[in-house]
């Protein structure tokens, strides 16, 4: 079975086409046959002016209309396109899915934080971790960060924060949601110790391949901290330069930065594990078990 799902967030559209095979021992076997990321930063229109300018409406379209296209070409069975921050918080958020609807033919289903967080759950990423330990999983987007405990093998709690890398450089966080978020993550981590941390996000998943670690070995908060002063005091332009990173990566690693190590800090984790995994993954998984009716 060919499946694809479209993440559709407030600083990139994904699209993630994947080929399903069932193996001998029953287990489910998600191939990759492509992943796509377009730039659109339909966030910058959104938290600053509350609506998704004709712009960037017409660039979203576009982009569907290749996502569409590719969909074809792979001969994809079923899908789900799904937005998050931006959308939710966009004025115009029901006249550009209809839109998008007639020019496409895909529907575009915006999702709640809570769901946000329920479908990132379904990476399976659970599954790989020690049952007597305590793991923070952490997914910070452009619009609002995710943040899951597990605990001896089940979930304590799945929690989103309008905290993103996109509000913080537009200064749309106030210092109570920070504060907020510090008392949630301190209040409900403390029982739980020692907690580790897993991150997700094109923003970890840069940083851990620019520190050069083993695929599966953690980075430590120490090396975070180093990286986030270091690009603190890199002006934008020196950071393409030196890291090679997209416009729209060297201007939001900074933020993110900043919210993976104030919640690290705050449930006293010293490292994260960062398994490349996110909203489309766990998109395609839920989509198999609903359409393999497992």
């Amino acid at each position: 079975m060919i499946l694809a799902a479209i993440d559709i967030g407030s600083n990139a559209a994904r699209q993630l086409i994947c080929e399903t095979s069932l193996y001998k021992d029953g287990s489910v076997d998600f191939i990759k046959l492509n992943l796509l990321r377009i730039p659109l930063r339909l966030g910058f229109d959104v938290f600053d002016n509350g609506f998704i300018s004709e712009k960037k409406k017409k660039k979203l379209i576009e982009t569907l209309k290749a996502y569409r296209h590719l969909m074809n070409i792979y001969e994809v069975e079923a899908w789900r396109v799904c937005a998050t921050s931006a959308m939710r918080d966009a004025s115009n958020a029901q006249q550009i899915i209809t839109e998008v609807k007639k020019e496409t033919g895909l529907t575009i289903e915006v999702i709640s934080g809570q769901e946000e967080a329920n479908v990132i759950y379904e990476t399976h990423i659970a599954e790989k971790l020690s049952y007597n330990k305590s793991y923070l999983y952490i997914d910070v987007g452009g619009g609002s960060t995710e943040v899951t405990l597990f605990s001896n093998n089940r979930i304590i709690f799945k929690e989103s924060f309008n905290i993103g890398t996109i509000r913080l450089l537009h200064n749309k966080v106030s210092d109570e949601q920070w504060e907020h978020m510090k008392w949630f993550i301190k209040t409900n981590v403390r029982d739980y110790q020692p907690v580790e941390a897993i991150g997700s996000g094109g923003n970890i998943n840069k940083v851990f391949s620019i520190s050069k670690r083993k695929e599966g070995k953690p980075l430590p908060l120490e090396v975070l901290k180093d990286y986030h002063k270091e690009l603190s005091y890199t002006s934008i332009e020196d950071r393409k330069h030196l890291y090679q990173f997209r416009d729209d990566r060297a201007d939001v690693i900074v933020p993110a930065l900043q919210i993976y190590i104030a919640i690290m800090r705050w449930a006293n984790a010293d490292e994260i594990y960062v398994p490349k995994v996110g909203l489309a993954d766990g998109l395609v998984k839920m989509l198999y078990r609903e359409k393999a009716g497992v």
